[in-house]
């Protein structure tokens, strides 16, 4: 189901392992009315993201992870509190830190804030967003669609693509200790 290519998506992919720059800027479902012309809808908000170059590790089955950057286009801050994707029945907002010594993975508490006209990097061994128990393997080029929730109720949809990659040191598996790896 996620692995279909269609022929543009294949020139992105073919972008995207070169290290080109893909934007993809999807509008918001239909905008909802706001009760005053000063406050911005769910909806108004979601439509201010973008997100540049967005892609998933490839996996077999278990865990895996996505990337990208979140680029907000408004003048005030904007926070993702969740996320969700058909391809993970548990999806959660991860950073990496020290602790103990070791470099692990834990939930991003508050979520990933991205400031006003500022963005907010999700990238191997910083922010990512986790996706445990995949239901089906991630192969290059598959398309994964997001949906990501706002701290104001809103929602911003996006399409990953699945791609190779083995730097990083990256083990997404349970514990989440990244001292050694497989990925």
């Amino acid at each position: 189901m996620f692995s279909r290519v269609i022929v543009v998506l294949a020139g992105l992919a073919v972008l995207t392992a070169c290290g080109g720059e893909q934007s993809v800027s999807l509008p918001a479902a239909a905008p909802t009315v706001a009760t005053s012309p000063s406050v911005a809808s769910p909806s108004a908000t979601a439509a201010a993201l973008s997100i540049t170059d967005p892609w998933v590790k490839t996996a077999k089955k278990g865990m895996s992870a996505a990337f990208g950057t979140i680029v907000n286009n408004t003048g005030a801050a904007i926070t993702v509190v969740s996320g969700a994707t058909p391809l993970s029945p548990k999806v959660e907002l991860h950073e990496v830190v020290q602790a103990d010594g070791k470099t692990v993975m834990q939930p991003k508490k508050g979520g990933f804030v991205i400031p006003a006209h500022g963005s907010h990097v999700l990238e191997p061994g910083g922010d990512h967003i986790m996706l445990m128990d995949v239901a089906e393997a991630v192969k290059p080029g598959a398309e994964i669609p997001f949906t990501l929730t706002l701290k104001d109720g809103g929602t911003f949809e996006f399409t990953a693509l699945g791609k190779d990659f083995a730097g990083g040191n990256e083990d997404y598996q349970s514990g989440m200790d990244m001292g050694g790896g497989n990925g």
